[in-house]
């Protein structure tokens, strides 16, 4: 696969040279089965190289100057009248050279010879020369094809790679600054309360930063990480809200496999963003992960305020969370949300590796 990779995406000129060569002694040896004595191997080895020297000219003309200007311009009113009087050219050349600069090398004059109009305007061996240079241009043209069908779809590939990993580059942008600006914003409010917490939650960013900025940019990372993350978010809304919320976290023992990074605590910040502290009714942040074989399941549950009853299920934080799953996991994922009686419910199911 490497060899055929390699021979693919290179363009010296030995793999022309090397096609022609293997095409003139496949020529030749099938000549050779028909040869009679009045033409000896001489004849042969000489016509065919100059057959094999006209079909390059037809199949180069045909692959580098009529094919791409079908593909690209689709002007046919011009490209097909000018393949055609291409092609007469290079059969009227060809049969020329065999006439005049061939046969009085192999032949035994006295002999006749066709004049140049008498050669111009002969069409059925204009045709004759044609097909049988054209049997063997059309399988360079073939081959042509074929690799720069392969080169395309591989660059295609390529651009498409490059495109998923920019959009998810600028996704990530997004959700990371949201993670700091909030917790920033936890650890201040505790600053101006002189909490003794302040510490703690301090310790607690500090690992979040180290995971935003130094673990979170493969593709996929282990799922341990995630948790830990999550553990540490968690503890410091905790700080935050104290008694005024309930905060809950079951994750069962999971922490084998990858994910991809911060979705999983996207959703969890997402739901401590709109949850209404407020209320006179009791509010709550439930966090559940499972695994089933290799698909994990993770449960976001909380309740929300009055004036969220619109922006929690179409904020940035989960539309940046969709278009990560989608890019991502393609449709090895199923992720739903549930708005009903001030409840907000996200879950997540995911295939880890």
């Amino acid at each position: 696969m490497q060899f055929f990779n390699k021979v693919l995406h290179s363009r010296s000129v030995g793999q022309h040279l090397l096609f022609w060569l293997v095409a003139y002694l496949i020529r030749t040896a099938q000549l050779g089965t028909y040869q009679e004595e009045r033409d000896p191997l001489f004849h042969e080895i000489i016509t065919n190289a100059f057959q094999i020297l006209f079909a390059m000219l037809q199949a180069y003309f045909v692959s580098y100057r009529i094919l791409p200007r079908i593909f690209i311009n689709r002007n046919y009113l011009l490209i097909i009248p000018e393949l055609i009087v291409g092609l007469y050219v290079i059969a009227v050349i060809s049969r020329i050279t065999v006439i005049y600069l061939v046969e009085p090398i192999v032949r035994t004059p006295p002999f006749d010879q066709e004049s140049i109009i008498e050669i111009m305007t002969d069409l059925d061996r204009l045709v004759m020369y044609f097909i049988q240079t054209f049997s063997i241009a059309i399988i360079f043209i073939f081959f042509k094809l074929f690799k720069d069908q392969y080169l395309i779809r591989e660059r295609a590939l390529g651009l498409e790679k490059q495109k998923v990993e920019i959009e998810l580059a600028a996704l990530k942008s997004q959700l990371n600054p949201h993670f700091l600006f909030n917790t920033l914003n936890n650890i201040y409010s505790l600053s101006i309360a002189n909490s003794p917490s302040t510490s703690e939650a301090i310790a607690g960013l500090s690992a979040m930063l180290d995971h935003v900025l130094y673990r979170s940019h493969d593709r996929f990372v282990p799922l341990e990480q995630e948790i830990n993350f999550i553990r540490n978010y968690v503890s410091l809304e905790q700080l935050r809200y104290g008694k005024e919320l309930d905060v809950k976290l079951v994750a069962d023992d999971i922490a084998n496999g990858t994910v991809a990074p911060l979705i999983l605590p996207s959703l969890v910040e997402n739901a401590f963003k709109h949850v209404g502290v407020n209320s006179q009714n009791e509010q709550f942040v439930t966090i559940t992960l499972s695994r089933q074989q290799q698909q994990l399941k993770f449960l976001v549950v909380n309740t929300y305020a009055a004036h969220e009853q619109s922006d929690n299920e179409n904020g940035i934080g989960l539309k940046n969370i969709r278009q990560q799953l989608s890019l991502i996991y393609q449709q090895n994922y199923n992720f739903q949300t549930i708005k009903q009686e001030g409840i907000f419910v996200a879950q997540l199911e995911i295939d880890i590796i």
